[in-house]
Protein backbone atom coordinates (compact mmCIF):
# COMPACT_ATOMS: atom_id res chain seq x y z
CA UNK A 1 0.00 0.00 0.00
CA UNK A 2 1.60 3.39 -1.25
CA UNK A 3 -1.26 5.36 0.61
CA UNK A 4 -2.80 6.78 -2.25
CA UNK A 5 -6.63 5.84 -2.95
CA UNK A 6 -7.31 3.77 -5.66
CA UNK A 7 -7.67 5.14 -9.10
CA UNK A 8 -5.81 8.51 -8.48
CA UNK A 9 -2.82 7.35 -11.26
CA UNK A 10 -5.60 5.57 -13.30
CA UNK A 11 -6.48 7.21 -17.11
CA UNK A 12 -9.54 8.42 -17.62
CA UNK A 13 -11.96 6.91 -20.00
CA UNK A 14 -13.35 7.41 -23.14
CA UNK A 15 -16.71 8.35 -21.39
CA UNK A 16 -15.13 11.13 -19.22
CA UNK A 17 -13.99 12.57 -21.74
CA UNK A 18 -17.04 12.88 -23.57
CA UNK A 19 -18.69 14.58 -20.46
CA UNK A 20 -16.19 16.95 -20.50
CA UNK A 21 -16.20 17.89 -23.52
CA UNK A 22 -20.18 18.41 -23.78
CA UNK A 23 -19.39 20.57 -20.36
CA UNK A 24 -17.32 23.08 -22.79
CA UNK A 25 -19.74 22.95 -25.61
CA UNK A 26 -22.50 23.55 -23.45
CA UNK A 27 -24.24 26.99 -24.19
CA UNK A 28 -22.98 30.58 -23.12
CA UNK A 29 -26.01 31.87 -21.10
CA UNK A 30 -25.71 28.57 -18.93
CA UNK A 31 -21.94 29.15 -18.32
CA UNK A 32 -22.30 33.45 -17.84
CA UNK A 33 -25.12 32.60 -15.44
CA UNK A 34 -22.82 30.74 -13.03
CA UNK A 35 -20.24 33.87 -13.47
CA UNK A 36 -19.85 36.39 -10.23
CA UNK A 37 -21.51 39.90 -11.00
CA UNK A 38 -19.14 42.01 -13.32
CA UNK A 39 -17.47 39.07 -15.25
CA UNK A 40 -17.33 40.22 -19.04
CA UNK A 41 -17.13 37.25 -21.54
CA UNK A 42 -14.65 37.89 -23.82
CA UNK A 43 -15.75 39.09 -26.95
CA UNK A 44 -14.28 37.56 -30.74
CA UNK A 45 -13.86 40.75 -32.75
CA UNK A 46 -11.86 44.06 -30.96
CA UNK A 47 -14.45 46.61 -29.92
CA UNK A 48 -14.98 49.05 -32.73
CA UNK A 49 -13.20 52.79 -32.19
CA UNK A 50 -15.68 55.14 -31.58
CA UNK A 51 -15.51 56.49 -35.12
CA UNK A 52 -16.12 54.03 -36.63
CA UNK A 53 -19.29 52.86 -34.19
CA UNK A 54 -20.50 56.19 -34.99
CA UNK A 55 -23.13 56.14 -38.36
CA UNK A 56 -23.06 59.58 -38.80
CA UNK A 57 -19.49 61.30 -37.74
CA UNK A 58 -19.53 64.97 -37.23
CA UNK A 59 -17.87 67.06 -39.63
CA UNK A 60 -16.56 69.99 -39.01
CA UNK A 61 -18.15 73.30 -39.44
CA UNK A 62 -16.88 76.12 -42.13
CA UNK A 63 -16.31 79.27 -40.44
CA UNK A 64 -17.86 82.06 -42.67
CA UNK A 65 -15.13 83.97 -44.86
CA UNK A 66 -16.93 87.17 -45.18
CA UNK A 67 -18.97 89.13 -43.02
CA UNK A 68 -22.10 88.58 -44.71
CA UNK A 69 -21.99 84.66 -44.57
CA UNK A 70 -21.31 85.64 -40.56
CA UNK A 71 -24.37 87.35 -40.15
CA UNK A 72 -26.83 85.30 -42.38
CA UNK A 73 -25.46 82.48 -40.16
CA UNK A 74 -26.31 84.85 -36.78
CA UNK A 75 -29.63 85.16 -38.12
CA UNK A 76 -30.09 82.14 -39.01
CA UNK A 77 -29.43 80.87 -35.61
CA UNK A 78 -31.59 83.05 -34.46
CA UNK A 79 -34.54 81.88 -36.50
CA UNK A 80 -33.50 78.44 -34.77
CA UNK A 81 -34.01 79.77 -31.24
CA UNK A 82 -37.04 81.51 -31.91
CA UNK A 83 -38.83 78.69 -33.38
CA UNK A 84 -38.95 80.17 -37.09
CA UNK A 85 -37.33 78.65 -39.86
CA UNK A 86 -36.52 80.71 -42.26
CA UNK A 87 -38.22 83.86 -43.48
CA UNK A 88 -38.38 83.12 -47.00
CA UNK A 89 -40.26 79.88 -46.34
CA UNK A 90 -43.25 81.68 -46.14
CA UNK A 91 -44.68 80.02 -42.44
CA UNK A 92 -45.74 82.89 -40.90
CA UNK A 93 -48.77 84.04 -42.83
CA UNK A 94 -49.56 87.51 -42.87
CA UNK A 95 -46.46 88.58 -41.56
CA UNK A 96 -43.76 91.42 -43.70
CA UNK A 97 -40.93 89.57 -44.52
CA UNK A 98 -38.95 91.89 -42.51
CA UNK A 99 -40.55 91.29 -39.25
CA UNK A 100 -40.68 87.19 -38.91
CA UNK A 101 -38.19 87.55 -37.02
CA UNK A 102 -39.76 89.01 -34.18
CA UNK A 103 -42.19 86.39 -33.88
CA UNK A 104 -41.82 84.34 -30.67
CA UNK A 105 -43.44 80.96 -31.03
CA UNK A 106 -46.05 81.98 -28.51
CA UNK A 107 -46.47 85.14 -30.56
CA UNK A 108 -48.13 83.06 -33.32
CA UNK A 109 -51.84 81.61 -33.91
CA UNK A 110 -54.75 84.01 -34.59
CA UNK A 111 -55.41 84.00 -31.08
CA UNK A 112 -52.38 85.64 -29.92
CA UNK A 113 -52.53 88.43 -33.01
CA UNK A 114 -56.31 89.15 -31.69
CA UNK A 115 -54.75 89.90 -28.19
CA UNK A 116 -52.35 92.31 -29.32
CA UNK A 117 -54.85 93.91 -31.17
CA UNK A 118 -57.06 94.67 -28.28
CA UNK A 119 -53.93 95.69 -25.95
CA UNK A 120 -52.78 97.72 -28.82
CA UNK A 121 -55.78 100.00 -29.74
CA UNK A 122 -56.09 101.79 -26.49
CA UNK A 123 -53.95 103.58 -24.42
CA UNK A 124 -53.48 102.57 -21.19
CA UNK A 125 -51.59 103.90 -17.50
CA UNK A 126 -49.69 100.68 -17.65
CA UNK A 127 -46.89 101.44 -20.83
CA UNK A 128 -46.10 104.62 -19.08
CA UNK A 129 -45.01 102.53 -15.72
CA UNK A 130 -41.02 102.67 -16.45
CA UNK A 131 -41.34 106.87 -16.51
CA UNK A 132 -43.72 107.08 -13.78
CA UNK A 133 -40.94 105.08 -11.79
CA UNK A 134 -38.07 107.23 -12.55
CA UNK A 135 -40.05 110.04 -11.85
CA UNK A 136 -41.54 108.64 -8.57
CA UNK A 137 -37.20 108.14 -7.30
CA UNK A 138 -36.51 111.10 -8.67
CA UNK A 139 -38.80 112.78 -6.22
CA UNK A 140 -37.84 111.37 -3.21
CA UNK A 141 -34.37 112.70 -3.31
CA UNK A 142 -36.50 116.01 -2.42
CA UNK A 143 -35.02 117.41 0.93
CA UNK A 144 -38.58 117.32 1.96
CA UNK A 145 -39.75 114.87 4.58
CA UNK A 146 -43.59 115.66 4.09
CA UNK A 147 -42.86 115.61 0.41
CA UNK A 148 -40.55 112.45 0.46
CA UNK A 149 -43.61 110.72 2.54
CA UNK A 150 -46.54 111.68 0.50
CA UNK A 151 -44.47 110.45 -2.56
CA UNK A 152 -43.47 106.81 -1.17
CA UNK A 153 -46.70 106.19 0.83
CA UNK A 154 -49.63 108.35 -1.60
CA UNK A 155 -47.96 108.40 -5.31
CA UNK A 156 -45.98 104.82 -5.29
CA UNK A 157 -49.11 102.88 -3.88
CA UNK A 158 -51.32 104.36 -5.96
CA UNK A 159 -49.16 103.66 -9.33
CA UNK A 160 -49.11 100.15 -8.31
CA UNK A 161 -52.87 99.65 -7.63
CA UNK A 162 -53.78 100.76 -10.70
CA UNK A 163 -51.31 98.70 -12.62
CA UNK A 164 -52.87 95.78 -10.94
CA UNK A 165 -56.34 97.33 -11.98
CA UNK A 166 -55.74 97.74 -15.18
CA UNK A 167 -53.84 94.36 -15.76
CA UNK A 168 -56.67 92.39 -14.31
CA UNK A 169 -59.65 94.24 -16.31
CA UNK A 170 -57.43 93.78 -19.43
CA UNK A 171 -56.89 90.03 -18.63
CA UNK A 172 -60.39 89.19 -18.20
CA UNK A 173 -61.03 91.11 -21.04
CA UNK A 174 -58.62 89.49 -23.37
CA UNK A 175 -59.30 85.84 -22.19
CA UNK A 176 -63.18 86.74 -23.07
CA UNK A 177 -62.97 87.97 -26.64
CA UNK A 178 -60.64 85.23 -27.59
CA UNK A 179 -62.63 82.08 -26.21
CA UNK A 180 -65.41 83.56 -28.20
CA UNK A 181 -63.98 84.15 -31.82
CA UNK A 182 -61.42 81.20 -31.06
CA UNK A 183 -62.71 78.71 -29.02
CA UNK A 184 -60.25 76.08 -30.58
CA UNK A 185 -56.84 77.41 -30.40
CA UNK A 186 -54.24 75.84 -28.65
CA UNK A 187 -52.42 79.06 -27.12
CA UNK A 188 -55.67 80.03 -25.49
CA UNK A 189 -53.40 78.66 -22.39
CA UNK A 190 -52.07 81.89 -20.70
CA UNK A 191 -53.31 84.47 -23.00
CA UNK A 192 -54.37 86.93 -20.34
CA UNK A 193 -51.00 87.29 -18.44
CA UNK A 194 -49.63 87.20 -22.02
CA UNK A 195 -51.77 90.62 -22.94
CA UNK A 196 -50.52 91.91 -19.59
CA UNK A 197 -47.12 91.96 -20.12
CA UNK A 198 -47.24 93.83 -23.46
CA UNK A 199 -49.37 96.31 -21.74
CA UNK A 200 -46.77 96.89 -19.69
CA UNK A 201 -44.53 97.58 -22.85
CA UNK A 202 -43.97 101.19 -24.71
CA UNK A 203 -46.33 101.28 -27.60
CA UNK A 204 -43.58 101.82 -30.05
CA UNK A 205 -41.37 99.62 -28.47
CA UNK A 206 -43.50 96.57 -28.54
CA UNK A 207 -42.81 93.47 -30.53
CA UNK A 208 -44.44 92.35 -32.63
CA UNK A 209 -44.80 95.80 -33.94
CA UNK A 210 -48.64 96.85 -33.46
CA UNK A 211 -51.04 96.34 -35.94
CA UNK A 212 -53.75 98.65 -34.88
CA UNK A 213 -54.32 102.17 -34.30
CA UNK A 214 -55.45 104.01 -30.65
CA UNK A 215 -59.18 103.96 -31.10
CA UNK A 216 -59.41 101.22 -33.95
CA UNK A 217 -61.23 98.42 -33.34
CA UNK A 218 -59.37 95.59 -33.17
CA UNK A 219 -61.28 92.56 -35.97
CA UNK A 220 -60.79 89.10 -35.64
CA UNK A 221 -58.55 86.99 -37.92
Amino acid sequence: MTGYPVGVFRRRSASADTDSQSTESASPEASEATQPKGYTPKKGVPTPKRRESEPNPRKPIKAPETRKEAYQAYRARLDRQRGVSKVSSGGLKGVPQDEARFYRPADLGPARRYARDLVDSRRSASEFFLPFSIVIIMLLFIPDPIFQVGVAYVAWPLMMVTLVAEGIFTSRRVKRLTAEHYPNDDLLRGIGWYATMRQLQFRRLRLPKPKVKVGEAPVPH
